[in-house]
């Protein structure tokens, strides 16, 4: 295993800002990464108060958003890889989220 790969598995979290078009985490080690919200289709349909209801998981190796139910790993993200869900999956999501809006 590189170095590299070492670090990045082990990145952890200690500040997440979740904007309307990105989100932003602040590493341990002092570096800060950015990434588009359209690379995280349930972050980017969120409302603001779902994107900022979030919390760390895997001692700060992650965070989840229990509200969209959003799982993201910050290697992933120091990676750059956007959302691994089916644009299947995700479309039965955003249905299922349309019909609770128009049932309220």
């Amino acid at each position: 295993m590189t170095t590299f790969t070492t670090e990045v598995e082990h990145a952890r979290a200690q500040g997440v800002v979740v904007s309307e078009d990105a989100l932003t985490i602040d590493l341990t080690d002092g570096r800060t990464v950015s990434v588009p919200l359209a690379w995280y289709p349930r972050l980017l349909h969120a409302t603001p108060e779902e994107r900022n209801n979030w919390r760390f998981v895997g001692d700060r190796l992650g965070l989840h958003w229990p509200d969209i139910d959003e799982d993201l790993s910050v290697g992933g993200i120091v990676l750059g890889k956007p959302s691994g869900e089916s644009q299947r999956s995700f479309q039965r999501w955003l249905e299922e989220r349309t019909k609770q809006d128009t049932e309220l």
